[in-house]
């Protein structure tokens, strides 16, 4: 029997160097610089070739096809400090479609296949997004009606995916499709995975960006595809195994989520603490009174809290463990409390946290969508009563 790794709750010093390095590289770009993309709805290019420049686009590909190969610890810190940076959302989302839409692509793709496409996303040559979602099938995946067709060498693609974020800027995308009709006897057979070129100019694409609440920087989109050629050499593994392929995507995508989660609320904490030592009312700094003070100070120990959960769910991952649980429920309780967080923070802020220019009402703007995507909570307890707990399906 061999010897069990242990988990260690100290980050190591690579792990502490790529915290350090990434914070430098945000601190480049401040709250007024995404106050900005937000308000005007541009997608900040400038950061992603910042991003792209330093390495971080290939932090979990394999150093054989260029990247870092570092593992969802490493890039979860990544995607942790950008958020927290004052990026929010919008930081991490342009960002972690490189990092954890690669996964499938990574583990079970032909070699190939990964020469074609790791290199270029692992140096940021080409930009990256991802169609699962779409107006039919959102919680439940087995809904799917986009159709992938075989002719000889080339499938055809015809269908609509929805909440396609990046569709505006990408050059390829992992692309989950129905190749045979869906039956109740087996209703996530038939569905296959693809990760091949995109692009919205693309003869029979169209996309259509969705207005929306928050990630004003990070664009959301319909697209249709309207008989697209696809090489057949693009699809991941076996015809019809892409739902058990993306499942490996969906774990690493609700660590990533409890991550930014955390980011975000920490960053609208740090903010409120500030002000709440500068704010004068009644001859006091508000920060004096407990009405203030112990929302605050609650809300930094949830986080705390959630770091550690999000610490092991990456471990347990990155030890080819099963984190089915701790990931769902480390995106349940991270996005709950993010979200309380940047409330408590526009709160404390009172009338002033109403405004743009301190940065929290769009804090508590973005991270809303951590709650309701890329599942929503109820379904995450529905989960962990079901798989965790051996209660009765409820749905």
């Amino acid at each position: 029997m061999g010897e069990i790794p242990v988990m260690d709750f100290e980050l190591s010093d690579e792990q502490r160097l790529i915290r350090s390095q990434v914070r430098d590289l945000c601190d480049e770009f401040g709250d007024e610089y995404w106050r900005e993309k937000d308000l005007k709805h541009e997608y900040p290019t400038a950061f992603f070739e910042a991003f792209a420049d330093g390495g971080w686009c290939g932090i979990t590909i394999p150093e054989s096809y260029g990247g870092q190969g570092y593992g969802v610890q490493e890039a979860s810190l990544v995607q942790q400090e950008i958020a927290r940076s004052g990026a929010g959302m919008a930081g991490t989302s342009i960002t972690a479609h490189h990092t954890f839409s690669t996964e499938p692509l990574v583990a079970f793709a032909d070699e190939e296949h990964k020469e074609r496409y790791l290199p270029d996303i692992a140096d940021g040559s080409v930009q990256v997004c991802t169609g699962v979602t779409e107006p039919n099938a959102g919680t439940d995946t087995s809904r799917i009606e986009t159709v992938a067709e075989r002719e000889g060498d080339e499938y055809v693609i015809n269908g609509q995916k929805i909440w396609t974020s990046k569709a505006q800027e990408a050059d390829v995308i992992m692309l989950l499709t129905r190749t045979e009709p869906r039956a109740e006897s087996d209703r996530f057979g038939g569905l296959t995975l693809f990760f091949t070129e995109f692009s919205r100019d693309m003869d029979g694409v169209e996309v259509s960006e969705i207005p929306k609440a928050g990630r004003g920087a990070s664009d959301s989109n319909e697209v249709w595809f309207n008989d697209v050629r696809i090489p057949a050499a693009d699809r991941i593994g076996e015809e019809g195994s892409g739902f058990r392929y993306l499942l490996r995507f969906a774990n690493t995508e609700r660590i990533a989520i409890a991550s930014n989660a955390v980011g975000v609320g920490q960053a609208a904490i740090e903010k409120a603490a500030a002000y709440a030592g500068e704010r004068v009312v009644f001859g006091n700094p508000i920060g004096s009174y407990q009405a203030v003070q112990h929302p605050l100070a609650d809300s930094w120990a949830k986080l705390e809290q959630d770091e550690l959960m999000i610490r092991k769910a990456a471990w347990l991952y990155d030890t080819d463990r099963d984190c089915g649980a701790e990931a769902n429920a480390v995106k349940l309780r991270a996005s709950e409390d993010s979200l309380e967080a940047c409330e408590r923070a526009i709160r404390a802020h009172g009338g002033m946290g109403y405004a743009s220019e301190y940065d929290v009402e769009r804090y508590w703007r973005e991270t809303m969508i951590n709650v309701i995507a890329p599942i929503s909570n109820e379904m995450v307890k529905n989960y962990i009563a079901e798989h965790v707990l051996g209660l009765p399906k409820s749905y």
